[in-house]
C-alpha cells in the first residue's frame, strides 16, 4: 500500500498558494475577460476565495461548453477562472505525489514529456520489435467513472480537507456525452445511478485521466511485462516479435479494463507489424524516422488559416493570436518532414521557413497574394510530407496585406516575429 499523505490543505488553501496559482492560471490568458476581471480584483477575489475553501464554502461555478469537429467532435468546457485558480493551487500539491508513481513511458500532461517525447519513444520500440498493438479507449473522458477515481485518489491522499476540495470539484463535473455501455452486474438503471465523465479542459480533469490509468499502466509493465509500452492519454500502444502474444494481451487487456468500467474502441485496436507505417499523436511515422503530416490534418489547418485571415482582415483578431495560433501549427509540423510543405503554405510571408531568422514583413508588410486560392503560374500543391507533384498548382496561404487602421474594429498589431506554442491533433 503507498504512503497516504496528510496535513496537505494548509498549501493549497493559503492566500500565497492562491495568489502563485492565479499566477499560473492567468498565464497567456490576461486579455481574456474572465481573467482581466479577476485580476483587476485580484487581493479581494483571492480573500474571498481563501474564505470559502476555509469554511468549506467553496462551489464550484457553471461550465461554458462549445463543441469542436477537428478532428472528431469533442465537448470542451470551460470553467469559470477563480476555478481554474483552486485547480492549479490543487495540483500543484497533489500532482508531485501521484508523479513519483507513474511510469516513464507515460506522456500525457506532464513536465517534460509531451506528444513529441512520445512519438520518438514509439519510433523506438517500433525499430526493435516486429509488431505493434495500437489501442484506443472508447470514449474515455466521459467513462470515468467518479467512485473509482475518488477510491484511487484516496490511496496516497489521507488529508479530509483535500479530500472534500477534490470530491467537489469531481461531483461539480458537468454532464458529458452519453456512453451506453453495461458492465457486468450492472442494471438498466446502473447507468443514471452510477455518475461518470470529467469535462475536458479542467486542468484537473487531465491530471485525474493520468491517475486513473495509473493502475493500468502497472499491469501492462508489471503483470503483462510489456518489453515496449507508449501512453498518451487514451491512445497506447505495445510492442512484442509475436503477433500471438498480443492478441492475447489485448484479451487481457480488454478484461483489466473492464475492471475501471472502459472499453477498448473497437475500429481503434488492432495489432500492425511494425514496418508498416502508422499514423500516431497526429503524424504518420515511416521505418527509417519519416514521419508526414497526414492530409486530413494538413487540409484542416489550411482552413483554419483562410478563417483566421478573414478575422484578421476584419479586425475580429489580434495580431499576436495569429502568432500564436500559427506558431502552435508551425511546431507540430516541425516536428515531421515538411519544410517542403510549410515553405509552399507561407510562400513570401511572414512564416515562411525560407526567409530564415529575420521573421519581419518586408516593406512594412506581408505579401498580398491571396489566402487558400490557386491559381495559374505558381509552385505545384505540396503533399503532407511537402514534396511537390507535377501537377497542380497553389499559391502562398500565409501572405496576407496589412489591415487597415481606419474604420470599426481596426487595431494597431502590426506583424512581428513570430512566437512557439506545443494536444495533439
Amino acid at each position: 500500500m503507498p504512503r497516504r499523505h496528510k496535513d496537505l490543505f494548509a498549501g493549497i488553501a493559503s492566500f500565497p498558494a492562491l495568489c502563485a496559482a492565479t499566477e499560473c492560471a492567468a498565464r497567456g490568458k490576461r486579455r481574456a475577460p474572465s481573467t482581466a476581471a479577476f485580476l483587476a480584483r485580484q487581493e479581494t477575489e483571492v480573500i474571498a476565495l481563501w474564505r470559502a475553501l476555509r469554511e468549506r464554502t467553496y462551489r464550484p461555478g457553471r461550465y461554458t461548453t462549445f463543441e469542436i469537429r477537428d478532428p472528431k467532435r469533442r465537448q470542451i468546457s470551460a470553467a469559470p477562472f477563480r476555478d481554474r485558480v483552486v485547480q492549479q493551487a490543487l495540483c500543484s500539491v497533489i500532482e508531485p505525489i501521484f508523479e513519483r508513481g507513474f511510469i516513464h513511458d507515460s506522456y500525457a500532461n506532464r513536465i517534460g514529456k509531451g506528444t513529441h517525447r512520445a512519438v520518438r519513444r514509439y519510433e523506438h520500440y517500433r525499430d526493435r520489435h516486429a509488431q505493434v498493438l495500437r489501442a484506443d479507449i472508447y470514449r474515455y473522458f466521459p467513462s470515468i467513472d467518479h467512485a473509482i477515481l475518488k477510491a484511487d485518489l484516496r490511496r496516497r491522499i489521507a488529508c479530509p480537507d483535500t479530500l472534500w476540495l477534490i470530491d467537489t470539484i469531481i461531483d461539480a463535473s458537468n454532464p458529458q456525452e452519453p456512453v451506453d455501455l453495461l458492465f457486468p452486474g450492472d442494471d438498466l438503471l446502473t447507468p443514471l445511478t452510477r455518475r461518470r465523465g470529467l469535462p475536458i479542459g479542467n486542468l484537473t480533469s487531465q491530471f485525474f485521466a493520468n491517475v486513473y490509468l495509473d493502475r493500468f499502466d502497472h499491469f501492462v509493465k508489471e503483470v503483462l511485462r510489456a518489453p515496449g509500452y507508449v501512453r498518451y492519454v487514451d491512445d497506447f500502444a505495445l510492442f512484442h516479435d509475436d503477433p500471438a502474444v498480443l492478441t492475447q494481451w489485448r484479451e487481457r487487456i480488454a478484461t483489466f479494463l473492464v475492471g475501471r468500467r472502459l472499453r477498448l474502441h473497437p475500429r481503434k485496436t488492432f495489432i500492425i507489424a511494425g514496418a508498416q507505417p502508422a499514423t500516431f499523436l497526429g503524424y504518420e511515422l515511416h521505418p527509417g524516422g519519416h514521419r508526414r503530416l497526414p492530409e486530413a490534418s494538413v487540409r484542416r489547418f489550411r482552413n483554419r488559416l483562410r478563417g483566421l485571415r478573414d478575422r484578421w482582415r476584419a479586425g475580429t483578431v489580434a495580431w499576436s493570436e495569429v502568432q500564436q495560433r500559427v506558431s502552435a501549427w508551425i511546431a507540430h509540423a516541425n516536428f515531421a518532414d515538411t519544410w517542403r510543405l510549410r515553405h509552399a503554405i507561407f510562400r513570401g510571408g511572414v512564416f515562411d521557413p525560407a526567409r530564415g531568422p529575420d521573421r519581419s514583413p518586408v516593406g512594412g508588410a506581408c505579401s498580398a497574394a491571396g489566402l487558400g486560392t490557386t491559381t495559374p503560374g505558381t509552385s505545384a500543391r505540396p503533399t503532407a510530407t511537402g514534396t511537390t507533384p507535377a501537377t497542380g498548382t497553389t499559391t502562398s496561404v500565409s501572405a496576407w496585406p496589412v489591415r487597415s487602421q481606419a474604420g470599426a474594429g481596426a487595431s494597431t498589431d502590426a506583424p512581428g516575429e513570430r512566437g512557439s506554442v506545443q494536444d495533439r491533433s
